[in-house]
């Protein structure tokens, strides 16, 4: 019967060692697939019971990827507050402009503020000063900053203990009586406003000196219910004689003002003038020398979009007394503490609607022979 069965599957075409061939196959494939499924899933135990033991720390970390996922966790807070570390950012003008234009919409900060003055040095090369500066400036880290705008070929050599070093920013050529000057102060403004903790700004030329200690200046412009900028109506030639009729109907003759380079703002008037896109094409196409952009742009601007904040004076004496296109520059042989108690004491003025005789708290311009004597007369005189 055995070999009748065997003689009907040949017949058929059909060999039963190849039958049960193929059921075995079957068996040993799901036999390893189980096998491999066990020892993966003993794998990731071990590997769970390894972090719980060991700890994350001990476990090397993974490289980070390349590719970012469709959705981030969101940015700290921190991220955006922090000032830049390094002020030698990439940014070119317009780009700086747009960001240092970004304010806030809720007053309130959710964050522990304490509210720096941002003394902005605008300069060819060198600060003859520094030295005075510095003594000004010791013993109060945290309640101000330094930017230095000077010519994109100077090298500054400060050491590494200097409130100086490495506060240079991204600077362009500046042209006395151009455009280019203005230019300069609004970069100096911009660079200022990514810190979130200046409030008060004060441009400050290398040939400026503080007449007051830290503390009083600190006092002075944070309890200021204005900021200072001189502005004033000029009818003679060097005011209204510089006007363009082609500023009209945007700005109107009587609206036409002049003042003084060297301002100190708040923070809002700081962003009024970096976001300024209206005024600026006017002065730049209209205001050439003999009009002079310096002595017209901000105080003609703000004096008509915000003349409720400036105190229409400067905080920074000159002496203009000699004539001509500049202020006397004074050295060595004029530095003496009669000469400095004059400037200090040597006016009234208003502050916060109270008179006062508190008027300057900077004087310029000083040359760099006069240093060693201010240096001297400084702890007597100025108080640091």
């Amino acid at each position: 019967m055995k070999s009748h069965a065997r003689l009907l599957a040949m017949e058929e075409g059909k060999d039963p060692k190849t039958g049960n061939a193929a059921k075995i196959f079957p068996l040993k494939v799901l036999q390893f697939f189980l096998m491999f499924l066990f020892t993966g899933l003993a794998c990731s135990l071990a590997s769970i019971y390894t972090l719980r033991y060991f700890g994350e720390q001990n476990v090397a970390p993974l490289a980070k990827s390349a590719f970012l996922p469709c959705f981030e966790e969101p940015n700290k807070l921190e991220r955006w507050i922090k000032p830049p570390s390094n002020l030698m950012h990439p940014m070119n003008d317009t780009e700086l402009l747009w960001r240092a234009s970004l304010v806030p919409q809720i007053k309130d900060y959710p964050f522990e503020r304490t509210p720096k003055i941002a003394f902005m040095f605008l300069t060819r090369g060198p600060l003859p000063m520094a030295p005075l500066w510095e003594r000004f400036f010791k013993g109060h880290e945290g309640l101000y900053s330094i930017y230095v705008h000077s010519l994109p070929s100077y090298v500054a050599d400060f050491p590494p203990s200097s409130v100086f070093y490495g506060r240079q920013i991204p600077s362009q050529e500046v042209e006395w009586g151009m455009m280019s000057l203005c230019d300069a102060e609004r970069r100096l403004l911009a660079n200022a406003l990514l810190d979130f903790a200046n409030e008060r700004f004060v441009l400050i030329s290398e040939a400026c000196i503080p007449l007051r200690n830290f503390n009083t200046i600190y006092d002075y412009l944070m309890n200021s219910r204005h900021s200072f900028m001189s502005v004033y109506d000029d009818p003679g030639p060097c005011g209204r004689g510089r006007y363009n009729w082609n500023m009209a109907p945007l700005i109107v003759l009587e609206q036409w003002r002049k003042g003084s380079q060297w301002f100190e703002v708040n923070r809002r008037l700081a962003v009024d003038i970096v976001k300024d896109t209206l005024f600026y094409p006017k002065f730049r196409e209209f205001c050439k020398p003999v009009c002079y952009n310096d002595e017209h742009y901000f105080p003609t601007m703000l004096s008509m979009q915000s003349p409720q904040l400036l105190a229409n004076r400067s905080i920074t004496w000159v002496d203009w007394s000699r004539g001509g296109a500049h202020p006397a520059t004074f050295g060595q042989p004029d530095i003496t503490k009669e000469f400095l108690m004059r400037i200090i004491h040597g006016e009234n003025c208003t502050y916060n609607d109270q008179q006062t005789n508190t008027c300057f708290l900077f004087a310029r311009k000083f040359a760099p022979n006069a240093l060693d004597p201010l240096l001297e007369l400084a702890s007597e005189v100025f108080s640091f």
